[in-house]
């Protein structure tokens, strides 16, 4: 029969092997100087459980065997602790070092004395901070029983709320130290770490990024602990083991966390767009506080992520910035060696300028000089009476120099027209609504010397590819032609209109208007018109050629139209809106 109790011995334990769950059991301190008590306090708990969980009891027999087992079992759930033992208040005294000197303060302890007088109940509860005060005669094992359950649940509270507080304290330190982080591998180990601290155990972890939500099946290992550390910066999948591979997959696939046994898998998808997976091995089925707590944990960890990915495009914005800084700075110095160039180029030109125009003042001055001259001679030839022959020969000089004269300014202004005529254009998109009132606003002075009024009719807003510059030269020589050649107290009118294709402007006067012989030749070099300026203005007849030169050269059209003489007239330019492919 022995060996049959033997042989059920055996069994019951390998059950308990079988299940890890029901092998966890709740420690129990027995500390009592009675060895009786110790016998029957296991006696009436040996079936006793509680959330599946049995108990283990931990015996000690006097105060100082108490403060070893307690200072050696922290987790110590419960303590059925007797009053008097070496002393009248040994088992007070020992309650004292539990609280004060191991500062444990989430074991339960049931005072139990054979001897009640000798510690009064109230006094003991609120002085020893004690949970229970029982006289051994009246601890019966119902009793018993019912005082146990209620401080290991009071127990079991309490650890809860300690390991909640411990792990917030944790996800409070971890913020600061993750969102420090610059690299993502480096964040990574900082994870792994910060999850394994939370959970007070030795785990082994995986950490794997898939960028931007992308459908494949390709990821990569940021980092790993434990026995998955070798795969830390594998570039691709493949390079984990089969099975590892198919979880992490698994996860990436269902997106959500799950708390298996002792697997925990983690599924965080971040603000931009990427999905991180963390698997983890833990040597203990995770608590319902620990669950709770890695949930709350990697709740933040989007925010750890997206800010070290900011980071990162941060610094290559950074980078891509310093290298364009770089890049203009070696064109502005390239420009101004360039500008010092010709900035020489042109001092060296303003000096043989001056020297030209020394040398055409005086060669100016030779037929000058000989019509003066010639013109005396004529005059006193023509008082004297002198022969026609005599006057006539002193006229052909005064013809020639004058001839001479002439052909001196038509190759000056020559020479000054081929500058003129050296346009370039940069095209860049311009309002030429905008632009029209600049250069009404600018002629105004003009206008208002003559007592004239500009009149403008424009959108609010005309975008228009162009060079700003040259368009505004040839608007304002189209203007101040308008004004040269309007009476006094006439009425100008500036109108600017377009649709998607093309942009015009059109300005008409009051003014002596077109011929037809005007309109053969009003865009021609050098072209002197039958109308003259209203006021004795100047004029070079280079204006409107310079206009028909710069419009075509955006690739637009410049046209006049005019009722005739004295009906005034209308200069229009056309410009497309759009840069020409």
């Amino acid at each position: 029969m022995a060996e049959q109790d033997d042989v059920l011995h055996l069994i019951d334990d390998t059950g308990i092997v079988e299940n890890d769950h029901s092998a966890r059991k709740w420690k129990i301190a027995v500390i009592d100087d009675d060895h009786a008590v110790h016998e029957g306090t296991r006696f009436a708990l040996s079936d006793y459980s509680l959330n599946g969980q049995g108990l283990e009891i931990l015996s000690a027999y006097s105060a100082a065997e108490g403060r070893t087992l307690m200072r050696d079992h922290p987790d110590v759930a419960a303590v059925l602790l007797d009053v008097i033992m070496e002393t009248d208040v040994a088992g007070l005294d020992l309650v004292e070092y539990i609280r004060n000197e191991i500062k444990n303060e989430t074991v339960r302890i049931i005072l139990r004395t054979g001897q009640p007088g000798q510690a009064p109940e109230r006094r003991v509860i609120v002085q020893y901070d004690i949970n229970d005060y029982k006289a051994k005669t009246e601890l019966t094992a119902d009793k018993l029983f019912t005082s146990l359950t209620a401080a290991l649940r009071s127990y079991q509270q309490l650890e809860r709320m300690v390991q909640t507080r411990r792990g917030l304290e944790i996800i409070i330190d971890a913020a600061s130290t993750l969102y420090d982080f610059k690299s993502m591998q480096r964040l990574a180990e900082g994870v792994l770490t910060q999850i394994a601290s939370l959970l007070n155990v030795d785990c082994a972890g995986i950490l794997v990024l898939r960028d931007d939500g992308s459908q494949t099946e390709d990821f990569a290992v940021l980092a790993g602990s434990g026995c998955y550390s070798r795969f830390t910066g594998a570039p691709s999948s493949k390079s984990l083991d089969p099975d590892l591979r198919n979880m992490v997959e698994a996860a990436f696939k269902q997106r959500v966390n799950e708390f298996a046994d002792q697997r925990t898998v983690l599924y965080v998808r971040t603000g931009s767009g990427r999905e991180v997976v963390v698997l983890l091995q833990a040597e203990r089925p995770l608590s319902e506080t620990d669950r709770s707590l890695v949930e709350i944990f990697s709740s933040r960890l989007s925010i750890a992520f997206d800010n070290v990915i900011l980071y990162q495009q941060l610094q290559e914005a950074n980078t891509q910035l310093e290298d364009r800084v770089a890049q203009r700075t070696r064109a502005l110095m390239q420009a101004n060696r360039r500008l010092s160039a010709q900035w020489l180029r042109l001092q060296r030109a303003n000096g043989f300028k001056n020297e030209i125009l020394g040398t055409v003042a005086h060669d100016l001055k030779n037929p000058l000089g000989v019509i003066m001259g010639r013109t005396e001679m004529l005059t006193e030839l023509i008082a004297t009476g002198a022969s026609k022959d005599g006057t006539t020969a002193q006229i052909e000089h005064i013809r020639d120099a004058a001839k001479r004269l002439t052909s001196m300014v038509d190759h000056l202004i020559s020479d000054a027209m081929a500058d003129a005529f050296d346009i370039t254009i940069r095209r860049e998109s311009v309002d030429i609504a905008a632009l029209a009132h600049e250069v009404v606003e600018a002629n105004q002075p003009l206008a208002h010397n003559k007592q004239q009024i500009i009149s403008v009719s424009a959108p609010a807003h005309l975008p228009t590819m162009c060079d700003t510059d040259r368009i505004r030269e040839a608007i304002d020589n189209l203007l101040s032609n308008a004004i040269k050649y309007s009476p006094i107290g006439g009425r100008i009118g500036v109108e600017v209109k377009g649709d998607e294709d093309n942009a015009v402007i059109s300005i008409s006067d009051q003014g002596a208007g077109l011929s037809p012989e005007d309109l053969g030749r009003l865009f021609g070099r050098f072209q002197r018109l039958s109308a003259k300026p209203t006021a004795g203005e100047s004029s070079t007849g280079l204006g409107l050629s310079i206009v028909k030169r710069i419009v075509d050269m955006h690739g637009g059209e410049v046209t006049a139209k005019s009722d005739g003489p004295g009906q005034g007239s209308t200069f229009t330019i056309m410009l497309p809106t759009a840069e020409l492919s």
